[in-house]
Parts: structure tokens; C-alpha cells; sequence
């Protein structure tokens, strides 16, 4: 499928998503819509596995027969069912009973079957419990099917998910769809709600454009960047991973087999959903990752409150695009946490921004590479930020700064900045990139286009220096700046004013003067030919 018809698919399903929801909010259809073309997913995944594994023993039906292959070889092989799934489990890591798949719901809304709301209820159970091996509790928890908001009653929300589904299901039919195709059409409905949410999209979403960015960067060899990207990369980690697009973005640069394991973690429950299924439905196994839902800041996943440090997990490329400037309550014993301590102090309450780099930072592996993207006010604010921004120049361990362009975020308007970090890094200088002049300008969001992040991504990996884009800065000018590391201190976008040459500027009045001088003579005598009074 080309890229234009997977903007067709893309719009198709936005259309339908935005014709369909009439009065439900944005947010809440979203998961509805979301779930639906998650479904689809894996029934065209799994049914392909079972055909390839079945060979000769697949069913072909007659044409115009409504039942699945799978449901004709389950009833014909009641026997072998079980060593089946069995098989299935070991290869394609799932299985979906065959009046659940996609195939079977879709058919029921043709014909509005008036059992289609209990059926799916129960496949999104099945799925939630017994399709992996890995139990996903909770994975539909968000998706209420028995919401007033389908219809008040059951037989009103029973016509309401007919047409709903029918609708999918006759998009998709235009559509030579595959895995790779429904991971980007869920990727751009994600982002499509999240245009259409508003402030709230910056709890689930980071650009694409940004997200590459980071992704490249990350990828890239730690020590020499110049050598380019890393072969492979054991562990990935997003603590604040929303949507898990940042996440996809490291795997989609390593490769499918590229990464060991990744790992997210997130607060909201619907969006800790939606990062799972996002997981799944781009390919990843359900043993290639682990998304824990859970509060960062307060450390709550078991697997990253090791406080020995050999026995720790650490991660060869962590990225984030947390909340700005949270607002949080740490306790005092916080202070002796063992992300925190040693760096003069915990973030103030009223911006958690170095407190989400610190947790990050820490679980770092030696020759790892760390980005996050932040608002400009940790590079200047004072008070405990500038002891912990002051530490951690001083220990070495700021590699780049990369200031981007303001409205670039659906949840804010503000400019913000990628910081670079590394436990060990070779150049003790710090690489400032003001990139804050560089995009396409839009209606409602700017634009990073492909030249832009092209230029970030290589000034980066080459640290080169232009001027009134990039620096390299040596810590002895940071200190005497009070390691303040605003970006227009080092790198201003301003354009000098041009000299201005006063001998010709005198000429040229002197000039104008004589113009005036001759052109009041010459009308004057016009003038007196009239019998009228010359100008003075």
C-alpha cells in the first residue's frame, strides 16, 4: 500500500470516527473506535497464522458462505482443537476463538444481530484473559458497552455498535490492508484525536516529527555518534510512554529484531491501554515488552526499585515526553531516594520536570544514551533546579541541548527543548542547537518537515557548528554563565543590525535636498505665470 492510500485509510477511518460519534465526546469514542480496529488486527493476524499452519486442512468456503474457515475446521476437528491452539500459542503467541474474530462480529452487525453487544463483551473478556500467554487485565477496562452514551437501553446499543461496526468493517473493505498498514492507520487516529482533544492530547501523544527526532537520536552510537546507529539495543525504556509511539518510533529505527526488551510506564489508565494495544497491534510480541501502569515519580513498578546498583535494570536508550512543569508532593524521605540524592535537593513542588529526568537518568546504562523533551525553564530556572542542573554539568553528563520551535505540541503552544544525556560522554563541551526558526508554519500547529529534523538529527551526530543555529560550548563559559543554559545565550537568532554608513546617508540627503530645492523652483515659475503666490 502506498503512503497516499494509507492517508485514504487513515481519513476514511477519521471520517467514519467523526460522522459515527455524533454527541460523545472525542476522547470516549476514540477508545471505541481504537478497540474495534485492535480487534481487527488480531483476527487478520491470527487467521492468517492458522491458515499457514493448517496448509491443505484450511476450509474454503463457497462464496456468499457468512461463517469463518476457523469456525468450519473448529466444528469439524472438535478433537484437535485443543493441540491446535496449543500450536498456535508457541507460534503466532495468541488465539481467538472463532465466533470472536473480527470476521464473525463484522457479519453479526451486517445482519444486526441482537446478541452482537453480548458477544463482544464477551470477546473483549477472552482477549483480556485467555488469547496470550501474558494475562492483559484490564485491556477494554476504558471501553464501557454498556454506556448510556451507545443508547439507554441494551437494545438501542445494540443497533448503535451494528452500525458503528458495519461502518469499519465496509471502510476497511476498500482498503489491501496487512499488520503494518493498521499499525499506521492507529497511529494516525491517535493523533487525530489527539488534534481533536486538545490540551488533554499531551497526556497520550508526542508528534511524529518529535518522536523522530528523539528515536534517532537515541539509536545512534553513544561514544561516536559519527559511527552511526547502533546494531542493537538490549533494553528501551519510556517512562511516560502515553501512547507508546516514542517507544515504536527506537523500534521502527532498530528493526523488528533490534531490541531485546521494551519497556513503558504509565499513569492514566486509559492511555496505559491504549499503549499496550498499540504494542501489539504494531507486531510486538507479547514477551517484547512491558508496559506497567503506575506513577513514575513515586517509583511504584517493583521492577525498578532495585537500590543495588548491580542488580538494577538499566536501559541502553531511555526517551520521554513527560508532563510539563507537574505540579507534585513529595514526601522529606524522598530526599534520600536513590534517583534523587546526590544532586542538592528534589525538584521544587511546582515543576516535577528535573524529578522525571532524575528517575530516567538514573536507570541509564554506561554507554547508554538518554532524551527527553522539557519546557526552556529547566535551562534557567534557580533555586533546587539550578543545583541539580549545576550537578550534572558539572558530572558531565549534559551532552546536547536542542531548542524546537514553539507550537509544535497539541497540549501546548510554548517552545520547548530536547536534552541529550549520557552517563559517560567523550566531548566535554555541550552542544547547543537552536532550531527555533526552523518549521512550517501552520494553521493550528507548526510543522517540523523532513529537511528540519534532518539538520537537528545531523548537527547532533557530528556536532557541528553554524552560525545562528549551533555551538559547541566549553563548561568553562557555562560555569562563568552561572550554568545557566539558555539557549539564546550561546546561540542567538537575532540578526545583527546592518552598519549604517553616515557619510553616504549625508550624500544622499544633501542630494534629496538639491532634488526638493530645483522641483519648488521649477513649479514657482509655473506659478507666476498663473498670477499666483510661489511656495515658500
Amino acid at each position: 500500500m502506498t503512503e497516499q492510500d494509507q492517508k485514504k485509510l487513515g481519513d476514511t477511518l477519521w471520517g467514519i470516527a467523526d460522522d459515527l460519534r455524533g454527541a460523545m465526546n472525542a476522547d470516549d469514542f476514540r477508545d471505541y473506535m481504537l478497540s474495534f480496529l485492535f480487534l481487527r488486527y488480531l483476527s487478520d493476524n491470527y487467521e492468517a497464522a492458522a491458515q499457514r499452519e493448517l496448509g491443505g486442512d484450511y476450509p474454503k468456503l463457497p462464496e456468499g458462505d457468512s461463517r469463518t474457515p476457523l469456525a468450519v475446521w473448529y466444528a469439524q476437528n472438535v478433537d484437535d482443537v485443543e493441540v491446535f491452539e496449543a500450536q498456535m500459542r508457541r507460534k503466532a503467541h495468541y488465539v481467538i476463538a472463532p465466533f470472536y474474530l473480527w470476521r464473525s462480529i463484522a457479519e453479526m452487525a451486517r445482519i444486526q444481530h441482537k446478541e452482537l453487544l453480548g458477544t463482544l463483551v464477551d470477546a473483549f473478556k477472552y482477549i483480556e484473559n485467555e488469547s496470550f500467554q501474558s494475562t492483559f487485565a484490564g485491556l477494554f477496562s476504558e471501553i464501557n458497552l454498556n454506556s448510556e452514551k451507545l443508547g439507554k437501553t441494551a437494545t438501542d446499543r445494540n443497533a448503535k455498535l451494528c452500525v458503528i461496526i458495519k461502518k469499519i468493517a465496509d471502510g476497511l473493505a476498500k482498503f489491501s490492508t496487512n499488520s503494518d498498514v493498521l499499525g499506521d492507520a492507529y497511529e494516525y487516529l491517535i493523533g487525530q484525536f489527539a488534534a481533536g482533544s486538545g490540551k488533554k492530547a499531551g497526556e497520550f501523544y508526542t508528534p511524529q516529527p518529535i518522536s523522530q527526532i528523539l528515536s534517532e537520536i537515541v539509536t545512534l552510537d553513544g561514544q561516536e555518534p559519527t559511527r552511526g546507529h547502533k546494531h542493537r539495543l538490549d533494553k528501551v525504556l519510556d517512562f511516560a510512554c502515553g501512547s507508546g509511539s516514542l517507544l515504536l518510533n527506537v523500534r521502527k529505527r532498530m528493526g523488528a529484531h533490534g531490541i531485546g526488551k521494551i519497556y513503558g510506564q504509565e499513569k492514566n489508565i486509559t492511555t496505559y491501554n491504549l499503549a499496550r494495544m498499540n504494542m501489539l497491534l504494531h507486531g510486538v510480541k507479547d514477551t517484547e515488552f512491558e508496559i506497567f501502569h503506575g506513577d513514575t515519580l513515586f517509583n511504584e513498578w517493583d521492577e525498578l526499585r532495585e537500590a543495588n546498583p548491580a542488580k538494577k535494570l538499566q536501559f541502553d536508550a531511555v526517551v520521554a515526553n513527560p508532563p510539563f512543569s507537574l505540579r507534585w508532593e513529595p514526601s522529606e524521605a524522598m530526599a534520600d531516594d536513590f534517583r534523587f540524592k546526590g544532586y542538592g535537593g528534589l525538584a521544587p513542588k511546582s515543576a516535577a520536570d528535573f524529578a522525571f529526568l532524575l528517575h530516567g537518568f538514573h536507570f541509564l546504562a554506561p554507554e547508554g544514551t538518554m532524551a527527553i523533551i522539557l519546557p526552556h525553564g529547566v535551562l534557567f530556572r534557580g533555586g533546587a533546579e539550578e543545583r541539580i542542573r549545576t550537578k550534572l554539568l558539572k558530572d558531565g553528563h549534559i551532552d546536547t541541548v536542542i531548542g524546537l520551535p514553539a507550537n509544535l505540541f497539541f497540549s501546548t503552544g510554548i517552545p520547548v527543548c530536547i536534552l541529550v544525556l549520557k552517563k559517560c560522554k567523550k566531548p566535554d563541551d555541550v552542544l547547543f542547537i537552536n532550531a527555533a526558526e526552523h518549521f512550517e508554519k501552520g494553521k493550528r500547529q507548526n510543522r517540523l518537515l523532513p529537511e528540519h529534523i534532518k539538520k537537528i538529527v545531523e548537527t547532533y551526530q557530528y556536532r557541528k557548528e553554524e552560525e545562528r543555529y549551533s555551538l559547541r560550548v566549553t563548561m568553562e563559559r557555562i560555569e562563568k554563565e552561572g550554568f545557566n543554559l539558555n539557549i539564546s545565550r550561546y546561540v542567538s537568532t537575532a540578526k545583527a543590525e546592518e552598519k549604517v554608513d553616515l557619510s553616504a546617508v549625508h550624500r544622499q540627503l544633501v542630494d534629496i535636498e538639491e532634488d526638493i530645492t530645483a522641483a519648488r523652483d521649477k513649479h514657482n515659475e509655473f506659478l507666476k505665470e498663473l498670477g499666483l503666490p510661489p511656495l515658500p
